[in-house]
């Protein structure tokens, strides 16, 4: 009974802590710790609502939806590739988009833990950086904002590498621009606006992440048309510069929104600025079972998660349906993505189960692979899978931020974003390996099938195979003390 008692007290602590804090955010006068410890108070906007945090969500929408969602939509690109001389043939195509989306996860780690580690650094910025980005009248900010205002100079490289690209006549000159040095631009540019988006949405974070997930999805369901009928009629060169132009227009009137909610300075009356502490971040979260597993089931999802994505539109122009049969398919794959981040995001918030979350969103994931995309031979089945797993499969992400919560639930939470960053990486060594993967298990099943649908069978059986196995990392680890009972 001892341990209960002290359980509930626990409990009932942590409760009342929370709820002074969002009383205390919702009334906009929080009190921070400068670096004496002394007790600083600041004005600052709401958490998990007002005008500031969605106007911030809205503008992390918009960077999303548009940097993240071309990468997405490769597979209409990979298709048209494969039917030009220069690259017809070659088992890597699929290695540009890949590798574009790949480095945006794999870099997460050291951006995320340079963003959260370092943000007492102070260091002068740019006049319109005080101008648009600060939060305060100082010119001086933490490394987050410093990595953000590095955008300004270092994300044009997502920009660059598009214009550079049209220009590319061998294939790996395609990986070199529309791969490397667009995942390198969109690295810089994307985890300072995560670290943005955690300080203004707590409780409802879940909620918050599903959105900005579902972003790329929405710009899925428009993108992969606009490509197709871009490429069917000017070619990859001057379809590479129109989105360069696009994603300028698009992105650069919200760049001003991007303000953060936590002050990069403390101030105390009558005294000079000083840095606002970093949180210590507690290390011992490597050491517990709970993040092994879901890294375990991360990465095993993350080998399977991106094929789909490309080579549904080559399956589909295999079976003779059309070659815009392929864009719709990804286009209804997209609004089903969205549907499911934000579902799984909004249940997350509602206290269920992550675990059960996770596992059944891989689980239906699994299903629809191996009973539906495997037996596909015609174009209504194919959407019934695109829907299934594009609901279900992009699901899994949306509980990322629920996940870091359940590992960092000693430590207040200053470790979640690391942890983030490495859900990130262990995702993307998924996305980097799936266009040798995916290529490799195409030629294995064109030499064993002669060519047609059948030349994916193998790309559909390991997608599979990585969902059930995501899913019974996860549910092992549940039914452990079931067994301990029982057996």
């Amino acid at each position: 009974m001892g341990c209960v008692e002290l359980a509930e007290r626990q409990r009932h602590a942590e409760a009342t802590a929370v709820a002074a804090a969002r009383a205390d955010a919702e009334s906009g006068d929080d009190m921070l710790l400068d670096d004496t410890g002394s007790r600083v108070e600041q004005r600052l906007a709401p958490v998990d609502g007002g005008f500031a945090a969605w106007r911030l969500l809205w503008a992390a929408f918009m960077f999303e939806g548009c940097l993240w969602g071309f990468p997405m939509s490769y597979g209409v690109f990979q298709q048209y590739y494969s039917t030009l001389p220069q690259f017809a043939g070659n088992r890597y195509i699929g290695v540009v988009g890949t590798i574009a989306s790949g480095l945006g996860y794999l870099g997460a780690p050291v951006v995320m833990l340079l963003v959260q580690r370092h943000q007492q650094w102070l260091r002068p910025m740019i006049w319109i950086g005080c101008k648009s980005l600060t939060t305060s009248n100082s010119c001086d900010v933490s490394t987050a904002n410093t990595f953000i205002m590095m955008a300004f100079y270092i994300g044009p490289i997502c920009i660059l590498s598009l214009v550079a690209g049209s220009f590319a006549t061998t294939l790996e000159m395609l990986i070199l621009t529309q791969g490397v040095a667009y995942g390198l631009g969109f690295l810089i540019f994307y985890y300072p606006i995560l670290h943005m988006v955690s300080e203004y949405w707590v409780a409802r974070r879940g909620m918050a992440f599903g959105i900005l997930c579902g972003a790329s999805g929405i710009s899925g369901t428009a993108m992969p048309f606009v490509v197709q009928a871009l490429l069917s009629r000017y070619g990859y060169a001057t379809t590479l510069r129109a989105v360069a132009c696009a994603l300028v227009v698009l992105t650069g009137p919200v760049m001003p929104f991007l303000q953060r909610r936590l002050p990069a300075t403390a101030h105390r009356h009558g005294s000079t600025p000083t840095p606002a502490p970093a949180p210590r971040i507690d290390w011992r979260f490597l050491r517990t079972e709970l993040f092994w597993i879901y890294t375990l089931s991360n990465v095993l999802q993350g080998f399977g998660y991106f094929l789909p994505a490309l080579y549904l539109p080559s399956y589909a122009s295999a079976l003779g349906l059309g070659e815009r049969t392929g864009a719709v398919l990804l286009a209804v794959m997209s609004v089903a993505q969205v549907c499911g981040q934000f579902a799984f995001g909004y249940l997350s918030d509602r206290k269920i189960s992550t675990n059960v979350l996770a596992s059944t969103a891989v689980a239906v994931a699994a299903v629809a692979c191996l009973a539906m995309w495997q037996t596909a031979r015609s174009l209504p089945v194919l959407v019934c899978f695109a829907v299934a797993y594009g609901f279900f499969a992009s699901g899994y992400t949306a509980m990322w931020a629920r996940m870091c919560t359940n590992v960092c639930k000693g430590d207040g939470g200053a470790a979640a974003p690391v942890v983030y960053g490495l859900l990130n990486f262990g995702k993307g060594l998924g996305n980097i390996f799936a266009g040798p993967i995916g290529g490799n298990l195409v030629a294995r099943g064109a030499g064993q099938f002669g060519g047609g649908a059948l030349t994916y069978r193998w790309v559909v059986v390991f997608t599979g195979i990585c969902m059930l196995a995501s899913a019974g990392t996860i549910v092992a680890k549940s039914l452990r003390p079931f067994f301990k009972v029982y057996f």
